[in-house]
């Protein structure tokens, strides 16, 4: 499932996305402090960020600078302001499309696809990190203090899901989803088991307990 970042300041409008992004079998991250948006893309990692312009604090324009610093995720910036002149400083700075308020509904979602489409739904890093972990997803492997494991197909997945929501309870249904989504059939019996041999792998890289089970919730990093 693609994760797709919401940053609107209007709670309405940031509902309206949401809904319309669960139709459509996307993720939403919704964000409601706007301080710390450029951090949240490093934790979080999304395939797309949906930005307004006029948001409290810095604006789009400038968080859109700071976020590019950092990371290629593709930009939407989705916004009442129409001139040509922002939507030139907008691309200018990183952004990929630009779509004006009151946004037409199946645009809005032909031009998610697109840019989806265009980045090949990745957005984030190949590497992530969560604490001491890093995980390399093009490798296969994660490390810590400069020890490293091998995973497998399904405790790659696994993983990666836990820390792209590190600090976040997530439940065995939604990490079943994750890997269903990425081609990874599995069943909660089989999670039981690669949970398993994930945690004995952590724990071998030092990291004993690293992987809490929150009882009656899920798992948390």
């Amino acid at each position: 499932m693609r994760n797709i970042m919401i940053v609107e300041d209007d709670p309405a409008i940031r509902e309206e996305l949401a809904f319309l992004l669960k139709n459509e079998g996307y993720r939403s991250l919704p964000v409601t402090d706007f301080d710390t948006v450029p951090q949240q893309v490093l934790t979080h990692t999304p395939d797309l960020i949906l930005l307004d312009l006029g948001l409290p604090g810095r604006d789009g324009l400038a968080l859109c600078a700071a976020i590019r610093g950092h990371s290629s995720i593709p930009i939407i910036f989705v916004t009442a302001r129409d001139s040509r002149l922002d939507e030139l400083r907008a691309l200018s700075l990183g952004g990929d499309d630009y779509i004006t308020k009151p946004y037409d509904i199946p645009l809005l979602l032909a031009r998610i696809r697109a840019v989806l489409r265009r980045s090949g739904g990745a957005g984030g890093p190949e590497v992530l990190t969560a604490g001491a972990l890093r995980l390399d997803l093009a490798r296969g492997s994660v490390s810590a203090d400069g020890r490293t494991a091998e995973l497998t197909k399904n405790e790659l997945q696994i993983l990666a899901c836990l820390m792209r929501r590190a600090g976040e309870i997530v439940s065995r249904a939604d990490l079943i989803e994750a890997l269903w989504d990425n081609q990874v059939f599995i069943d909660d019996n089989t999670l039981s088991v690669n949970m398993t041999r994930l945690r004995s792998k952590l724990d071998a890289l030092g990291l004993p307990g690293r992987i809490k089970t929150r009882r009656g919730m899920g798992y948390q990093l």
